[in-house]
């Protein structure tokens, strides 16, 4: 297998829960903006996506930073948008973050704003345009719980892993 998987995602959608649990079952790491970040600081990289190309010439899960621009053209990459309705996405922040309505209203309008500023300053490119994506996972409706299967049982399909 070598398969990289690239997932983008709003806020509160639940999709470092299903990287982790792809990364358990694939038995491949997950890289995140704070492993990127450390990586980057640590060693003689000049850009991220110096850090993301050399991170993806192993199997691996890479969670945000313009990861599936960044690749498009690496063939083993597949990429992944997740989403899931705003109120849901309230919601859980609110019991994750342990915060008001209105609290979690304003951190999940916040952080879309600066994710959605980053790719487009990183890519001239509009964030969560479906056409920059192999798959959109909808939490909503398909449930967080449900995600990694439905991959999975994809990849296996497609005889990917």
């Amino acid at each position: 297998m070598n398969i990289v998987i690239t997932m983008s995602r709003r806020f509160g959608t639940g999709a470092s829960v299903i990287a982790h649990e792809l990364s358990e079952r694939l038995e491949i790491p997950v890289y995140d903006k704070a492993y990127i970040e450390h990586e980057l600081q640590g060693d003689d990289y000049e850009s991220e996506a110096e850090v993301i190309r050399r991170l993806a010439q192993h199997p691996c899960i890479i969670l945000g930073r313009c990861a599936s621009e960044i690749l498009k053209d690496q063939l083993n990459a597949f990429n992944i948008y997740v989403s899931a309705a705003k109120e849901d996405r309230i919601h859980r922040i609110m019991e994750q973050k342990n915060l008001s309505y209105e609290a979690a209203r304003e951190m999940l309008e916040r952080n879309d704003k600066e994710r959605a500023e980053y790719y487009y300053q990183h890519t001239g490119m509009v964030w969560g345009d479906v056409n920059n994506y192999h798959m959109i996972l909808d939490t909503s409706t398909l449930g967080i719980e449900n995600c990694a299967d439905i991959l999975i049982r994809y990849f296996e399909k497609m005889e990917i892993i």
